[in-house]
């Protein structure tokens, strides 16, 4: 079993204590949930089953939940500590359900803006794996990235409890979850920058249902979802009425960064895939990794990682100490995304028509990178945002208070 406390030294990124916790988290995913991967992909009775073995493994180990707080029943890591550690655990897209970490943002945001009810009632059996969550933000009718056009509506009823109306889509993991935190219209109407709130909705309420699920190049785990005047008790509404949006925003912030993390990692089991590939295929002309055009793809794609690792874990300093990360994360999100599908390109170019088959995770490693570049905000959004911002500061206010 790993030792370790979110207060000891050595679980900063100068200390000892992350390098060994890192070890043991990717050797977990290594040997113990990627062999699972295909079963976890299918769904269904048999990767519930196999999950849960998992878990129980992890916990065994001493590894499970490791950012979640120590209170709670969690590792209590920092931030800072947890990413260390985060790049392996998302080497595998089940890992972090595997390991535990995948409620953090749902309990991140439970925890500091959930009624007392909500966190007696929910945050320790989260933590423990014992339900699930999920949020529910975007519409079918609605552009994901301009929130203000939300109609689905919550309307107060006599006795104070909330009525929702309206359908969700690309809610992941919804038909799995026992709670979704859904983004609802509580006043003024759809356009209008005020009023929109977050509310807590069990699943089993009445009026809940799954519409279908919405495949993403093939792949499951993201569903459509529709609230016919499903009725929520008073205390599930999450912050303050009308308040959504900043806790939308700090919640997307951390969660865009957990993103990244996992992306480094997956983009380094696909470079570590291809560097075994060109040091073991030998053809005709030799060994692959002889090839200047192959060696070009292992020089890109190690850049490509090199430069995008820093990005990522200047945001997440910045995270960490409470400020502003508006334009580190835009920068970090965009960046890894990007890397993420060139270095699997490149892994599959080196693969041939082997990297395109079911015998590589590298169709699934490339799939998530495409997916990426539009999930969690489009390029475009983060790169409109970034660059306002920036050029904020060079406008004729800012050549003022120069």
């Amino acid at each position: 079993m790993v030792q370790h406390t979110g207060t000891e030294p050595g679980t900063s990124q100068q200390g000892t204590v992350a390098p060994a916790l890192r070890g043991a988290v990717t050797e977990f995913v290594r040997s113990r949930v990627i062999p699972y991967e295909t079963v976890l992909d299918a769904g269904g009775e048999a990767a519930a089953a196999a999950l849960g073995g998992l878990r129980e493994e992890a916990k065994g180990a001493g590894l499970w939940a490791l950012p979640l707080p120590a209170e709670l029943g969690g590792g209590g890591l920092p931030l800072r500590a947890y990413a260390e550690v985060a790049e392996a655990e998302g080497a595998s897209d089940h890992g972090p359900a595997a390991l535990g970490s995948a409620p953090l943002l749902d309990v991140t945001m439970l925890a500091r803006h959930g009624t007392p009810r909500i966190r007696d009632a929910y945050l320790k059996a989260l933590v423990a794996g014992e339900i699930r969550t999920c949020y529910a933000m975007t519409e079918p009718d609605a552009p994901g990235t301009d929130p203000f056009l939300t109609a689905t509506r919550a309307e107060r009823q006599a006795d104070g409890r909330w009525r929702l109306t309206g359908r969700k889509w690309f809610t992941s993991g919804a038909a799995d979850a026992d709670l979704v935190t859904v983004l609802a219209r509580t006043s003024g109407s759809a356009g209008d920058r005020e009023g929109l709130s977050l509310l807590l909705v069990p699943t089993c309420s009445t009026g809940f249902r799954v519409v279908r699920a919405l495949p993403v190049f093939g792949a499951t785990g993201q569903y459509e979802i529709a609230l016919d005047r499903v009725t929520v008790p008073a205390d599930h509404i999450v912050g303050e009425p009308g308040h959504a949006l900043t806790i939308a925003a700090e919640r997307l912030q951390l969660g865009r960064t957990l993103r990244c993390l996992r992306w480094l990692g997956q983009a380094q089991r696909a470079f570590d895939i291809m560097g075994e590939r060109a040091a073991t295929r030998t053809g005709s002309r030799g060994p692959l990794a002889d090839h200047q055009l192959v060696q070009q793809h292992v020089f890109d794609a190690l850049l490509a990682l090199r430069t995008t690792r820093p990005l990522v874990h200047e945001a997440v300093a910045l995270i960490d100490a409470g400020r502003d990360a508006r334009v580190e994360v835009g920068l970090a999100k965009v960046a890894a995304a990007r890397m993420l599908q060139q270095v699997t390109d490149s892994a599959i170019q080196v693969h041939g028509a082997a990297g395109l088959g079911p015998d590589t995770p590298l169709p699934a490693l490339f799939r998530t990178g495409r997916a990426a570049r539009i999930l969690d905000g489009p390029d475009e959004l983060h790169i409109t945002s970034v660059a306002r911002r920036v050029l904020r500061g060079y406008g004729p206010q800012a050549a003022t208070r120069g």
